[in-house]
C-alpha cells in the first residue's frame, strides 16, 4: 500500500459536447477500443496517489451504466447539473473528511502521470490550490465581433488552463456555492477561487494534455495515447 497521500478526483461528465457534432456526448466517443471517459478514468486511477473517482453524470445519461468500468468499487456516481460548476459542486458534496480534492475534465484522457505528481506535491508546501497549465506559445490576437483583428496581445505571463485543478475541499466548495448564489459565471474551478480572492498557483504541464472538443482532436488524442510512454 502506498505511503504517499492519496486523493479523490471529481470528474464532471454531464456535458453533451455540442461542438463535436456527434450522435452522443463526446466523452462516449471511442478511441482505440475504449470510450474517452474510460481512458480518462483508468488513467487517473492508475496513478498511485489516486484512491477514488466521483463521476458526475447527467440524470438522463444512459451510456455510462453500459460500460464495464461503471461497476468498479473505486468509482462513485453522482447526478450533475446543466452547468459545469453545478456538476462539480454535486461531486464535491459526496466527499467527506478529506482536506484536498482534484477536478479533472472527462474529455482529457492524455494526462501524464508525472505532471499529476507535480500538481499533487502542492499540498505538501502550500495552503492554496493550483492547476496544471501550459504557456501560450502562439501569437495571440484579440478580435472584434466581425472577426477582424483589433490588436496583438503580449504572450508574457499568459497560460492555457488545463486540468486537473487541485484545491482544499472546503475552500473550493465554499467558493462554488457562493458564486452560484450570486449568479457569477464560473468557467473552471480556478475562476471560482479567483472570484473569492484566493490564490491559485500555476504548475507547468504538457501541452499533450488536450481536451477533446473538436472532431480533429480525436486523432490527436489517439496519437498521444498510443505514444503515452513518451508524453
Amino acid at each position: 500500500m502506498s505511503l504517499l497521500p492519496q486523493y479523490t478526483v471529481v470528474v464532471p461528465a454531464a456535458g453533451i459536447g455540442q461542438r463535436m457534432k456527434a450522435d452522443r456526448p463526446k466523452q462516449y466517443l471511442t478511441i482505440a477500443g475504449k470510450t474517452i471517459l474510460e481512458h480518462t478514468l483508468e488513467n487517473l486511477y492508475a496513478h498511485p496517489q489516486i484512491k477514488h473517482l466521483v463521476v458526475v453524470l447527467s440524470p438522463k445519461d444512459d451510456y455510462f451504466s453500459r460500460l464495464a468500468i461503471a461497476s468498479q468499487p473505486w468509482i462513485t456516481q453522482a447526478d450533475g447539473g446543466d452547468e459545469r460548476a453545478e456538476s462539480v459542486l454535486a461531486g464535491l458534496s459526496t466527499i467527506e473528511n478529506e482536506q484536498w480534492v482534484l477536478v479533472h475534465d472527462a474529455a482529457r484522457p492524455c494526462l501524464a502521470h508525472d505532471d499529476l505528481t507535480k500538481l499533487l506535491a502542492v499540498a505538501q508546501y502550500s495552503k492554496h490550490g493550483a492547476i496544471l497549465a501550459c504557456r501560450v506559445r502562439d501569437t495571440m490576437k484579440r478580435g472584434d465581433a466581425s472577426q477582424n483583428i483589433l490588436l496583438t496581445e503580449s504572450r508574457d505571463n499568459l497560460w492555457h488552463a488545463l486540468t486537473p485543478q487541485f484545491f482544499p475541499l472546503m475552500t473550493l466548495r465554499d467558493a462554488l456555492r457562493n458564486a452560484a448564489q450570486q449568479g457569477v459565471q464560473i468557467t473552471d474551478e480556478a475562476s471560482a477561487i479567483e472570484w473569492a480572492q484566493g490564490t491559485v498557483s500555476l504548475i507547468e504541464g504538457r501541452a499533450s494534455n488536450i481536451k477533446v472538443t473538436q472532431p480533429e482532436d480525436l486523432q490527436l488524442a489517439e496519437f498521444y495515447l498510443q505514444h503515452k510512454a513518451n508524453l
